[in-house]
Parts: structure tokens; C-alpha cells; sequence
């Protein structure tokens, strides 16, 4: 490396210095110097921001980290390209190097301390300074401001999704207590007139291990699922079988009998143990039919009441409240916990809203160690954003994959009608949005590439054609720890 003084001729010719009086030069000549560099690197992205470079003569190349490479950004030969610390007279920032420079042959490049150019530009052009910083601390809080205002709508959609999805359960649970009450007061008048009518010591004994099978059966978890069909013709059935042996509500009973897994053939065994006892079996049968509807509404309870319990834990999960900031976690819990989130405007089975999922997942991937609440913001997103792309109607994709040794691939895709051309560059922009005015604030996807390149120090990149969306995130195995 070889350094020398400036020459002024030489500072005039070139255009960032072209309208400079020879007073304000001379100022720079003595805060800087002139070098030839070899080739290599000249300033790292990241590191403290010491020197403003200006290329006299030779080649640079500028750069940015993404997803763990240098990404070239800007190769030039032009005579006053400058890089390294443009932005050290503006207050209240953090000075270091935005990207990183490197030399393709030995160059000559002027090079200024970061301090005198702070100066001197503080001093010589004070209203640029304050008309710079301005707008950018206005940016600045512009942005934080629509940050949370992005957060706060993915809230509002996550939240009545899943208000819509607890109300369901929770409906269910009150409709079978009402039922359970009426059901409960039905057994214990079946069973006051079984006491009235005085069976046989051996017909109560057969009626008590028949109720005990009835219980039984009606919580078997493995009974076979019955197409609409089947089941309307073994009600059919069974409330033929019922009105033949004098049954009152033979149909109402026949539906109950039917929910419970019960069939003609249980009636006709029921009716053999009984030992042709008509007035004990025309007791025997509303009695058993309330304990079935009794199981069968404790039932309903307990299923609503686990669907309320996941709903919970995949709300906190997925939020993250309960856990620290960082750690290891299987990506398809968070993609899963985020489903959940969207409530019934995702088909999470293939049916029952008008947005079909489609999951291809590799579930041998391993965990990975990342800040999942923050990851959780991003599939919110991108999720959020397919389904408006889509109309509210559609088939959603999640599919996930290694990609390499130490990172995997997460892809979103839709079948809506994709992304035009010429806009397609700016999804990344802040404040850029395709939805009307009022309805974005364009932070959504900016945010999630800051979550995904600065934090996690991944990939992010969207590719579109009418019926083909795909938005592909790539993460390192081990993100960079607090």
C-alpha cells in the first residue's frame, strides 16, 4: 500500500467535488490522503465505519450479506465512486459500514476520515445536514409506527379467526349441557318406573350389566366411521324394530341408539336377555336410550373442551409467551401453530372453508434454532397475503425441504392470479402495496425480510405466474444467538 497528498487538480475533476471552492478543498487535503490498495477487500459490512473512499483509479465491487454470502450489489470503474462511511454526518445513526467494498485489481481511491468528512460536511452545508436527517429520522419513525401498526393487523385477522373457532366449541359445550340436563332428568325417570313396575331380582341384575355395557359402548373410541347412508337406513331400522315392540319416540330413541353405535341386533339381544319380559323391555328401553344420550352429551363436552385446550396452547405457542426469544423448535410446530391462528379461513382437513391447504412436508428435517415469534410474524404475512391474493378462495401449499446440509427451505404458494412483471421487484420496498389505500401499510413482506435476512441471516424471494405464487424463505440451521 502506497499513500500520498492530494492533489487539487485532481480532487476538481472529479464530479462529488467539481463545485467545491478551493478553501472548502483544501480542507479535505488535510483530513485525507491518496493510497493504492492491492486487490482484496477495503471495508467489511458491519464493521465501525472509519473512511469515506473515493475511486481515483481501478475497480470495486460492493456488496451485501444474504443468506450467509456476500450478494455483489454494484461493480463500477467510475473515476469518484464513493463507499464506506457516506452516512457519518448524519446524528444519532449507527456508523458502520452498510456494505462491503472489495478490490478486483490494485486501485487508487482518496480516502477521507470519517471524522473530517462529518465536519466538513456539518460546516459547509448545514441545511443539507438537517434536510438529510430529517427525512431520514422521519423515515425511521414512519416506519416503526407502520411496523406496529402491520403487527397490530395481523393481530385483528389472527384474533377473529380464532374467536370464530373457540365460539364454535364453546357452543357446543353449552348446547350439551342443555341437552345433558334434560337427558339426566330422562334417566331418572326411566329408572323410577323400572322401580315401579318390580322386575324380577335376575331381569335387574341383567339391566345393570347391560347399563354398564351401554356406557361402554358408547365411548368406544375405535367404532368405525358410518357414511349418511348407512346410518339413515339403521335408524330406519331400529325405529321399525322399536314401534313393533310398542316403544314410545321410537324414532327420536332410534337416533340416539344409532349415535351410541347401537343396532337392531343389540335391541333383539337386549330383548332376549329380558326373557320376553314386554313391559320390562318397553322400561328397560327409554331408561337405556337416556343413559347413551347421557354418555353421549359427556362426550361432546369433553371434545369441545380438548378443541378449546389445543386452541389455547397453539394461540400461546404460536405467540411465543411462554418461551424464550431464541431457541430450537420443529419449523413445521410454527408453521402448524400459525394454521391454527387463521380459524376457518383455512380448510385445515381439506374441507369445511373455501381455502383448500396442502401440505408437503418433510418431516425428517431437524429442529432449528431461530426466534420463532418473530418467524411466526413472517408465515403470518405470507399466509395473510395469499389468501387476499386469492380472493378467499383457493388451494394454499406449505411445502418444506432441506435445502443443503445446514439449512432448510420453507415455500408458500397460491393459485391465485400472481404477481404482474412489472411490480414484482417491489414487494420488498417499505411503504410499496398492492391493496387499497388504507388497507396495507406495504411493511408486511418488509418486515418479514428483515425477520428472515438481517435476523436470521436467511432468504427470502417471491416468484409468480397466474396460478403459481411461491414465496421461498431459506434458514440457516443455527441463527445468530442474542
Amino acid at each position: 500500500m502506497t499513500g500520498g497528498a492530494i492533489v487539487l487538480d485532481e480532487m476538481r475533476d472529479l464530479f462529488l467535488f467539481e463545485h467545491l471552492s478551493d478553501d472548502q478543498l483544501q480542507m479535505l487535503c488535510r483530513g485525507g490522503r491518496v493510497t493504492t490498495l492491492p486487490a482484496g477487500p477495503v471495508c467489511v459490512e458491519g464493521a465501525p465505519a472509519s473512511c469515506l473512499y473515493v475511486l481515483l483509479d481501478g475497480e470495486v465491487v460492493l456488496s451485501r450479506q444474504s443468506a450467509g454470502v456476500d450478494v455483489e450489489t454494484h461493480r463500477t470503474t467510475q473515476r469518484g465512486a464513493f463507499f464506506g462511511a457516506w452516512s457519518a454526518h448524519i446524528p444519532d445513526v449507527d456508523q458502520s459500514y452498510e456494505v462491503s467494498a472489495r478490490l478486483t485489481r490494485p486501485s487508487r481511491l482518496l480516502v477521507l476520515s470519517a471524522e473530517v468528512f462529518a465536519h466538513f460536511i456539518t460546516t459547509q452545508f448545514p441545511m443539507a445536514i438537517h434536510l438529510v436527517a430529517g427525512q431520514r429520522v422521519r423515515r425511521d419513525r414512519e416506519e416503526r409506527l407502520l411496523a406496529h401498526r402491520e403487527r397490530l393487523l395481523a393481530l385483528r385477522t389472527l384474533t377473529a379467526g380464532l374467536t370464530h373457532q373457540l365460539n364454535n366449541p364453546a357452543a357446543a359445550v353449552l348446547r350439551a349441557a342443555a341437552n345433558l340436563h334434560d337427558d339426566v332428568a330422562a334417566m331418572r325417570r326411566g329408572l323410577a318406573h323400572l322401580v315401579q313396575t318390580g322386575p324380577a331380582a335376575d331381569t335387574l341384575q341383567s339391566l345393570t350389566v347391560l347399563q354398564d355395557e351401554v356406557v361402554e359402548h358408547a365411548n368406544r373410541p375405535d367404532r368405525p366411521a358410518a357414511t349418511a347412508l348407512s346410518v339413515a337406513d339403521t335408524e330406519d331400522a331400529v325405529g321399525a324394530w322399536l314401534d313393533d315392540h310398542d316403544i314410545d319416540d321410537s324414532w327420536d330413541r332410534a337416533a340416539t341408539f344409532v349415535e351410541a353405535g347401537f343396532d337392531v341386533d343389540w335391541l333383539s339381544e337386549l330383548a332376549r336377555r329380558l326373557a320376553g319380559d314386554h313391559d320390562a323391555l318397553r322400561h328397560a328401553v327409554p331408561w337405556l336410550q337416556s343413559v347413551a344420550a347421557v354418555e353421549l352429551r359427556i362426550r361432546e363436552i369433553t371434545e369441545a373442551g380438548r378443541r378449546i385446550a389445543a386452541l389455547v396452547d397453539g394461540a400461546k405457542t404460536y405467540s411465543q409467551l411462554d418461551r424464550g426469544p431464541y431457541q430450537c423448535i420443529d419449523v413445521h410446530e410454527m408453521l402448524r401453530n400459525t394454521m391454527v391462528m387463521f380459524g376457518d379461513r383455512i380448510a385445515m382437513a381439506g374441507k369445511g372453508a373455501s381455502i383448500t391447504l396442502v401440505k408437503d412436508l418433510d418431516f425428517s428435517l431437524p429442529e432449528i434454532c431461530c426466534y420463532p415469534a418473530d418467524l411466526n410474524q413472517v408465515w403470518t404475512t405470507i399466509i395473510d397475503n395469499a389468501i387476499d391474493a386469492m380472493g378467499g378462495e383457493g388451494t394454499l401449499t406449505v411445502r418444506t425441504r432441506a435445502d443443503g446440509e445446514d439449512r432448510l427451505r420453507v415455500e408458500i404458494c397460491d393459485d391465485g392470479p400472481g404477481i404482474p412483471a412489472e411490480i414484482i421487484g417491489r414487494v420488498f420496498d417499505p411503504f410499496f402495496t398492492t391493496k387499497p389505500v388504507g388497507s396495507g401499510s406495504g411493511l408486511g413482506l418488509d418486515l418479514a425480510w428483515d425477520i428472515v435476512v438481517n435476523q436470521h441471516r436467511g432468504h427470502i424471494e417471491v416468484q409468480s405466474a397466474p396460478g403459481d405464487t411461491r414465496v421461498t424463505v431459506c434458514l440457516p440451521r443455527h441463527a445468530p444467538a442474542p
